[in-house]
């Protein structure tokens, strides 16, 4: 059953400076029992710093973006839980409920750079009429009125009894007729 599940990005707390040794050790726990397929990845978000001496002088260079976490994608199982769990220097998943943990939103792992954004093109025109082939207006026609790049979203005037309705949709809701 656990091989048909998606793994999901989780947030695992540790011992103050272990982040690394904890990474490490879980790395070659999975390598050892080959289960790749169940512990997919491990990162810990660092962000560039930048800090001026008392000399004038400046120092750059790299640290933990979020100390004492590390980020695991995973496929939740009893097996994995206490694997990561009893890990050395781990001392709990993040969460609210303390008996299983909480998987990172999906704004949260994009928010954090875990995934690559897919690439998503719109070649639809202001004006244009579109088929709508997903959700509760799939098969129904209509125009684009409006296109928001950031939201990958887009308003659709459609005809519904007997008036101009508008609707948001993804672009991935709309096709060219």
């Amino acid at each position: 059953m656990a091989e048909k599940q998606e793994p999901k990005w989780y947030v695992i707390h540790t011992y103050s400076g272990y982040e690394n040794k904890v990474m490490g050790d879980i790395a070659k726990t999975v390598k050892n029992r080959n289960i790749q397929d169940l512990i997919c990845e491990l990162h810990i978000p660092e962000e560039e710093y930048v800090e001026i001496r008392s000399d004038g002088s400046k120092k750059t260079g790299k640290r933990n973006k979020y100390p004492c976490y590390v980020f695991i994608k995973m496929v939740l199982t009893d097996d994995t839980w206490y694997l990561v769990r009893n890990t050395r220097g781990v001392t709990s998943f993040v969460g609210t409920d303390y008996s299983k943990p909480q998987p990172l939103t999906d704004e949260e792992v994009r928010s954090n750079g875990l995934e690559k954004q897919k690439v998503v093109t719109f070649d639809h025109k202001i004006g244009e009429t579109v088929l709508i082939n997903d959700g509760p207006f799939k098969s129904s026609t209509g125009t684009v009125k409006e296109v928001n790049i950031n939201k990958k979203t887009v308003v659709v005037k459609i005809s519904l009894f007997g008036r101009e309705t508008p609707v948001e949709l993804d672009f991935s809701q709309i096709s060219s007729i």
